[in-house]
């Protein structure tokens, strides 16, 4: 079986040894590639194609939200787990509207870290225990958030799509799991969106988490 490929993006070589050092030692994952900052992991994400890029937050240059928005343009096949120390939803919400499919905090266990990568890698969203609360709580707190779907039906086609965009995957991505044109799957996406009162993919995933769609097993 092959390996999930790993791309490390972290300005500091000892943490990043540390990371290669445990995920090699998985026999089912592969660090392919390292960058120091920003523009140098686009440029290597582009160049590799892993699978996996494990994008920590605080770089010089581009800062990890930046390259996370240019490298969903650039390779969006190529899915991003956030890794950082900040526990605030503010860095959450950016990294989520940027296109990052999880957030990990650098507190977390290997354990943690090995299961977020496997999670992200198949192509679903792996959020923090410690942050994800905070987020359900939010969401469910806001007045706009609970007028989403209040009333609203989405057809089976519609809901596949949407479940399927929350969890990461490209237009591309997701005609090709439901043999449909990618054509079909913008359309299915905007009308879901337009019913939902939607306006980015951060709205969907957090919809997705308040809907429990993407409740962890």
């Amino acid at each position: 079986m092959a390996k999930l490929r790993i791309v490390l993006a972290d300005d500091h070589a000892v943490l990043r040894e540390g990371l290669r050092a445990l995920i090699n030692a998985q026999p089912d994952l592969d660090v392919v590639g390292e960058a120091p900052d920003g523009e140098a992991v686009c440029r290597l994400a582009k160049e590799l194609s892993p699978d996996v890029v494990v994008m920590d937050l605080s770089m010089p240059g581009l800062t990890g939200e930046q390259a996370t928005a240019r490298l969903k343009q650039e390779a969006p096949d190529v899915k991003v787990l956030a890794l950082t120390v900040y526990e605030d939803r503010s860095h959450l919400r950016k990294l989520l509207k940027a296109g990052a499919a999880g957030y990990i905090l650098k507190l977390a266990t290997s354990d943690e870290l090995i299961r977020a990568l496997r999670v992200v890698a198949a192509g679903g969203v792996y959020l923090d225990p410690a942050v994800a609360g905070k987020v359900v709580g939010d969401i469910v707190s806001e007045g706009t958030a609970t007028e989403w779907a209040e009333g609203t039906q989405l057809t089976d086609r519609e809901s596949q799509v949407v479940l399927r965009i929350a969890r990461g995957f490209s237009n591309k991505e997701i005609a090709a799991q439901l043999e449909i044109s990618v054509k079909t799957v913008e359309s299915h996406k905007l009308r879901s969106m337009e019913k939902l009162g939607l306006k980015s993919r951060a709205d969907v995933i957090q919809f997705a988490l308040r809907k429990g769609w993407l409740a962890q097993e």
